[in-house]
């Protein structure tokens, strides 16, 4: 089927600005029909959120995802414009080339176009062309003639390469890449990352950034010199690791969104002057006096000096401000949580870019003054994000703007001015870089509306974790609010109200009160045991990785450790750790949890975590390879090493000893065989021996297997995949891996009822412990432990001592019966 046709051509059009533009395209569409004419709106809507000028004066305006049911089917409209039109601070748009895709059938259409833009007369032809067929054939997906060859990359001599296809759901963005960029100075060798016929050193997260890497591209990972495989293998595994973190954060925001649609706003004026819209950010209700934030900008006179005293100045300055980042990074951490101070980590990690220290340099050595040149190269960094197509991706050059303006005030000894307010104030701006954020005075604070920015930009993240209601993307119609009106903010609605009357006005002030109430009783209430109103009560565990995290758990209201994963300790280095180290560390462990409950997971490896120094064999399909106890019994070099620092361990408190991977009752018969052997070596204490239930074979034939061991975990998410055969980092099925599955709840069911029969004791430590609707329905079915991510013991508690126990085994036995995931969520 076709996308384009010389019918959605418009040649040598004009149009006053860039919305009239934007409006031609959408035209174009609705007439071939394309789309439903509701979605031009969408295709404007966009561009309040992004920018989508692709650059070499090519836009590419598209729609919101959420939109999409508005396209009848895929396709693609073009606007000439010889003259240009304004786009971005002042920069043309010559072609406009409106994009409405159903999927990712648009993607052969930007791989034309990245081609084409890097031959600039290739696209000043179709500019000036009156033939609307070289556009098609330029365009198209299958051209009858390609109007220009496919530029060649050219070969580089790497002495060691891999290819691996990006399955990160919001595509390459800082904190992925600041991993990377990390793994990759540890290597003497240069490492380049290519997509297509670009590439950007793997050591620089500003070109790592620049790629524009979205999921599904494929990655070639190229090194050369002396250390060139290690350096490969190591970049794999940094890569394929966070595959299952990124896809966790953008599960559980997708569960988020639909929660939050199901649920009806709290509260709704009846009367406002005017009512502000953009994208709920961060949650909750508050009341205050809009207050317009005026972001630092410095206005740079070029003054050229010494160019040694210059070069010094700036490498000071900069060497000043990635000290100063991690203080804060620390102080972020100890305040908020390790996800926040990621940011800075993130900003650290900018600041350590080799080429923009060098690229400044090249300008003071060409007679420019130091503050000036690195404004110079900072802003050409910034542009190029922000011209990026994925909003996700453009919306970083917002923190890399502001560590340049850090270094920048460092240089020219100016401090950031902090806001002196004396009353509940809503904060407007423009934008807000995280350092911005944190300078904000808490007091009176209660929340941001931004103009611009997106739902997963880093201030917005902060938004959340300091409890701050947020909107973004609500347009330049915010920016012209007066100045100390009385608002309202919904950062679940993504509104704000403007002067609204004063019954509505009490009305909110009830529901903020009611809000803060409930915020403080649940963290008064962490403590508190998850007992149900007819008195039955369920441990609430951890799952963590090391003992800081188990500290902070603890204090979070955990009872004891459900899962500590070991396998974290093997990750991003060189050799395995060996006995003594692991045995400090389990150690510790146990000296923090203080004779509370600590289940270790033994080495997990395998999957979607993998360690070349192990020299493991490659497999097709890893996840049903030699992973966790499988590996263990075939290398019982780590088996033993792993198993002898546990039991000395267990001399200092409780410790249970738990196996991954288990499919065969052999399997435990030698398990159990190795733990006495290696117990006997050290004098160890008896513990506990216990499996993962997370492949279905287990679940079905729990009566068989529940003898044998002294307790069952069960792993839901594993136990989801192979359930339902959907692997669970697959970039398009991945979403479909629901544990609330009624197939996944039998299973559980049947775990469950073996495990009560033979007297054996079972957890949950996949996340379908840490949903609230997921806890319930697991406590009806019976299981003894819920083991979850800290930040969701408080609420999860809370959930199970609102309702009885007779009530949740109810709900567990309609899900159980239900036939689809949605229809357990409706219950």
């Amino acid at each position: 089927m076709e996308t384009i046709t010389s019918k959605c051509v418009l040649l040598n059009a004009q149009a006053p600005d860039k919305s009239a533009a934007i409006r031609l395209a959408g035209q174009l569409l609705v007439e071939a029909g394309y789309i439903e004419p509701g979605y031009v709106d969408s295709l404007l809507k966009r561009e309040q959120v992004a920018n989508t000028l692709l650059g070499a004066t090519v836009a590419i305006p598209h729609g919101m995802v959420d939109d999409r049911h508005l396209i009848r089917r895929t396709g693609v409209a073009v606007v000439q414009i010889r003259k240009g039109v304004s786009w971005k601070d002042g920069e043309p748009a010559r072609l406009i080339v409106a994009i409405a895709a159903q999927s990712d059938e648009h993607i052969a259409l930007l791989r034309r176009l990245t081609r084409l833009m890097q031959r600039p007369e290739s696209i000043e032809m179709l500019v000036e062309t009156d033939d609307p067929e070289l556009i098609v054939s330029a365009l198209a997906d299958v051209p009858a003639a390609p109007a220009f060859p496919a530029p060649v990359a050219l070969p580089w001599p790497a002495d060691a390469e891999a290819t691996w296809t990006l399955d990160y759901p919001n595509g390459l963005h800082a904190r992925p890449a600041t991993r990377w960029a990390e793994v990759a100075k540890r290597f003497a060798s240069e490492i380049r990352i290519v997509k297509g016929l670009e590439f950007a050193d793997a050591k620089a997260l500003t070109g790592l950034l620049s790629l524009g890497a979205t999921r599904g591209d494929t990655l070639n990972i190229a090194a050369r010199g002396s250390d060139a495989r290690r350096a490969v293998d190591a970049m794999l595994e940094v890569m394929q690791t966070l595959s299952s973190e990124e896809q966790a954060d953008a599960e559980r925001a997708r569960r988020n969104a639909m929660a939050a649609r199901r649920q009806a706003p709290d509260w709704l004026p009846e009367q406002a002057s005017q009512t502000l819209y953009g994208l709920g950010a961060s949650p909750g209700l508050a009341i205050g006096r809009l207050v317009h934030h005026a972001a630092q900008r410095f206005d740079i006179e070029d003054q050229p000096g010494d160019v040694i005293a210059d070069g010094e100045a700036l490498e000071a300055a900069v060497l000043k401000v990635r000290d100063a980042l991690s203080v804060l990074e620390a102080e972020t951490r100890s305040r908020l949580g390790a996800s926040e101070a990621a940011i800075f980590a993130a900003h650290r990690e900018l600041l350590g870019d080799a080429e923009l220290l060098r690229d400044a340099m090249v300008q003071i050595l060409r007679g420019h003054g130091p503050a000036w040149a690195w404004q110079h190269v900072i802003k050409a960094r910034v542009e190029k994000l922000q011209s990026l197509a994925d909003p996700l991706l453009a919306a970083r050059a917002t923190d890399l703007r502001d560590v340049g303006e850090r270094v920048l005030g460092t240089l020219l000894g100016v401090t950031r001015q902090r806001m002196v307010l004396n009353a509940p104030s809503i904060l407007v701006a423009e934008d807000l870089t995280p350092s911005d954020t944190l300078q904000l005075d808490m007091r009176f604070i209660v929340g941001l509306a931004i103009s611009g920015g997106g739902p997963t930009s880093h201030t917005a993240i902060l938004a959340r974790t300091l409890g701050l209601p947020a909107i973004v993307a609500a347009g330049s119609a915010l920016l012209a609010a007066p100045e100390g009106s009385q608002a309202v903010i919904d950062g679940s609605v993504g509104a704000v109200y403007l002067n609204v009357a004063r019954a509505d006005l009490d009305r909110a002030e009830a529901v903020v009160a009611a809000q803060a109430a409930a915020r403080a009783a649940l963290r008064e209430s962490r403590h508190q045991p998850a007992e149900t109103t007819d008195g039955h009560r369920v441990e609430i565990a951890a799952n963590v990785a090391n003992a800081k995290q188990a500290a902070a758990a603890i204090e979070a209201g955990a009872e004891g450790v459900g899962l500590m994963r070991t396998e974290f300790l093997f990750l991003e280095r060189d050799t395995a750790p060996d006995e003594d180290e692991q045995y400090r560390i389990y150690r510790e462990m146990t000296e923090v949890m203080a004779g509370r409950p600590l289940i270790i997971r033994t080495l997990d490896i395998g999957g979607d975590k993998q360690v070349p120094y192990l020299n493991l064999p490659a497999e097709e399909n890893p996840f049903l390879g030699v992973r966790g106890a499988r590996l263990l019994l075939t290398r019982q070099d780590l088996l033993y090493t792993q198993l002898r620092a546990l039991y000395r361990a267990a001399k200092h408190g409780p410790i249970k000893i738990m196996f991954p991977m288990v499919t065969h009752t052999g399997e435990i018969e030698a398990l159990r065989t190795h733990c006495a052997r290696a117990r006997a070596q050290v004098d160890g204490p008896v513990v506990p021996i216990g499996i993962m239930v997370e492949v279905p074979a287990v679940a079905v034939m729990a009566d068989r297997f529940a003898p044998l061991v002294d307790f069952f975990s069960i792993g839901t998410n594993d136990l989801t995949q192979y359930t339902l055969a959907i692997d669970r980092q697959h970039p398009d099925l991945a979403a479909q891996a629901d544990s609330l599955h009624p197939a996944v709840l039998t299973l559980i069911a049947n775990t469950v009822r073996a495990a009560k029969a033979s007297g054996t004791w079972v957890g949950v430590c996949g996340g379908l412990a840490g949903d609230p609707l997921g806890a319930r329905i697991l406590t009806g079915l019976g299981v003894d432990e819920l083991s979850m991510s800290a930040q969701d013991v408080a609420s999860v508690k809370a959930a199970l001592r609102g309702e009885s126990l007779a009530a949740m085994q109810t709900l567990a036995e309609r899900a159980v019966a239900a036939t689809t995931p949605e229809a357990v969520r409706a219950l």
